[in-house]
């Protein structure tokens, strides 16, 4: 028997899991704890491999305090998709950079860091090429 690959829609709904747990400061473990899984259960779900069911989704969200809505939100933002954005706060590090620099309230120290950054990420495209 074929092995189904992963739909879309549970890759971004496991992706967005992810997003959301790691904005709440949860651990892959700690989450699993709470639903009684294992966290190589909660890894499959974040990687969309296994499906994750209505009831478990409702646990997931209630845990999470979110709607349960906010995994499946496909309307766009500010001209960028959530599904670009979840991509891009899919590591702990990207969303603690983001979280790091809403802090600061300078004006042009924000400017500052952001010419410093995309000054980094031009090098390092130029190296890679």
């Amino acid at each position: 028997m074929p092995r189904r690959s992963p739909d879309r829609v549970d890759i971004e709904v496991g992706r967005r899991v992810r997003t959301f747990r790691l904005q709440k400061g949860l651990s892959q473990e700690k989450l699993g704890d709470q639903l009684g899984l294992t966290f190589q259960q909660v890894q499959k779900y974040e990687k969309g491999i296994n499906r994750i069911g209505a009831g478990r989704l409702q646990r997931i969200a209630d845990i999470l305090e979110i709607p349960v809505a906010d995994f499946f939100t496909s309307h766009k933002q500010g001209g960028v998709a959530p599904a670009e954005l979840f991509k891009l706060l899919d590591t702990a590090a990207a969303l603690r950079l983001v979280r790091a620099y809403s802090r600061i309230r300078e004006p042009k120290v924000q400017q500052a860091i952001m010419r410093l950054v995309e000054s980094i990420a031009a090098d390092n495209d130029r190296a890679a090429k």
